[in-house]
């Protein structure tokens, strides 16, 4: 209800407070203040993009902070300048009352714009054992990895999967070069010169880039599972794209997911 209500708010307009952009927000605020743009040609408004980030709740009250993404046709502002043009992102907080229980939501006032919600600290992350550049897994997830941004195509995946494993490729990248930087695993195991024995596991991380027809290079992150099996590393589960993993994998791999990327 944030997003809808600074969305509304963002494009209303007081002297137009019966608009059918300004009327739904008297209905979720009837005092709330709109805006008062100037009568002039030039000052269309383009709607946001408007995403909740932060939710606060007290014992009677709830504040939301919002993010307000704006067309980037606008007029940016300039550098040194900042009252030239808009900010591509501006953020609010909403403050209201109900909502739980059946209860109708309430805003209390018009939105407060505040500076970006501090990021959340980064937890350690589990991938800790660099994986040997040239060593038999970092090539084989290479050769999954480009395999699988090129559609699937050339010979197709499953040489790279765990027998029962169907992965959904995407069939429309744009990449004309795929580069693994490193692979990074969870367990020493996967780290060793030497391909462990039968149905070792270990949890990886693959930085690639991709660089597209218009030579620009994409950092992309990928985090998969791999099972040693016959002498070689396999991908028994992967973050984006698995539509069918094998039924002992489900339960061990919380990275499996149908669909596009997480």
């Amino acid at each position: 209800m944030a997003e809808i209500f600074v969305d509304l708010w963002l494009r209303a307009d007081a002297a137009n407070p019966d608009s059918s952009v300004a009327a739904p927000v008297r209905s979720l605020a009837p005092h709330v203040e709109l805006p008062r743009r100037p009568r002039s040609t030039d000052t269309a408004v383009t709607a946001a993009r408007v995403v909740a980030l932060r939710t606060s709740v007290g014992p009677n009250a709830w504040t939301v902070v919002v993010a307000a993404v704006r067309d980037q046709t606008e007029p940016v502002a300039a550098a040194g300048n900042p009252n030239a043009g808009t900010p591509l992102v501006r953020y609010f907080a909403v403050s209201g009352s109900g909502g739980t229980d059946g209860t109708p939501v309430t805003i209390s006032g018009a939105p407060a714009e505040v500076a970006a919600p501090d990021a959340p600290p980064v937890p350690a992350s589990r991938f800790i054992h660099r994986v040997p550049a040239g060593g038999s897994l970092e090539t084989s997830l290479g050769e999954f990895v480009r395999a699988y941004l090129g559609g699937g195509q050339n010979g197709g995946l499953e040489r790279y999967l765990s027998p029962g494993l169907r992965v959904s490729a995407p069939k429309a990248a744009p990449y004309a070069r795929v580069d693994v930087e490193n692979v990074v695993a969870d367990a020493a195991v996967a780290a060793g010169a030497a391909v462990p024995a039968d149905g070792s596991k270990a949890q990886v991380q693959i930085r690639v880039i991709g660089e597209d027809r218009q030579g620009v290079r994409w950092p992309l992150v990928y985090r998969a599972e791999v099972t040693a099996r016959a002498g070689r590393w396999e991908v028994s589960a992967l973050e984006a794209g698995v539509t069918e993993p094998p039924a002992d994998t489900i339960a061990s791999s919380p990275a499996a997911v149908s669909g596009g990327v997480r």
